[in-house]
């Protein structure tokens, strides 16, 4: 459940760099586990040990959902088995990656990710890279990425009740409507 410390809006979202820590405050803002949905997929020997970092990380409690592409029917799953379950969301960043690989529109389809992240009773933890901080990227691709995930990160921040940018394991609080 919600760790007693922690009065947790319906919707938080945590940005932050690669390596920033943004992902151990989200879990940390829960006690006793939450829903995990993890976007992420190991493609390579390197992606499978962060997968198994995070797992270690998290411990007993957790339960995992990994969906790479349809968040929205994951959310609502949610909804469904574990509607006293917290759910964090992890990562934002990744799911445009997944996104734009299949030629999907995540700038379209974050709006349904929305509507279900508020229908979920319990808190939404969501995570995101911010990577609007650093230079144009040279090529398409990148810079496809990049827009995509800055409007993503838009919207859900408008949609959030409370944002918080992490940096170097530092929380600030961006936004606190709570």
């Amino acid at each position: 459940m919600v760790d007693s410390t922690h009065i947790l809006p319906p919707l938080t979202l945590v940005l932050g760099g690669q390596r920033s820590g943004k992902s151990a405050f989200a879990e940390n803002l829960l006690q006793g586990g939450a829903v995990y949905m993890a976007t992420g997929h190991a493609t390579d020997d390197e992606m499978m040990e962060r997968i198994t970092a995070h797992q270690e990380r998290r411990g007993e409690g957790w339960v995992t959902v990994e969906e790479q592409l349809d968040l929205a029917h994951a959310l609502d799953r949610a909804r469904k088995l574990y509607a006293d379950k917290p759910v964090v969301i992890d990562s934002l960043g990744m799911w445009v990656s997944n996104m734009l690989h299949k030629g999907r529109a995540p700038v379209v389809e974050i709006e349904a990710i929305a509507r279900a992240m508020h229908a979920h009773p319990a808190p939404v933890i969501v995570v995101s890279e911010e990577v609007g901080l650093g230079v144009i990227p040279m090529n398409a691709l990148a810079r496809s990425f990049v827009d995509a995930l800055g409007i993503v990160n838009q919207i859900t921040a408008a949609e959030a009740d409370r944002v918080v940018l992490v940096v170097a394991g530092l929380p600030q609080t961006l936004k606190n409507n709570a």
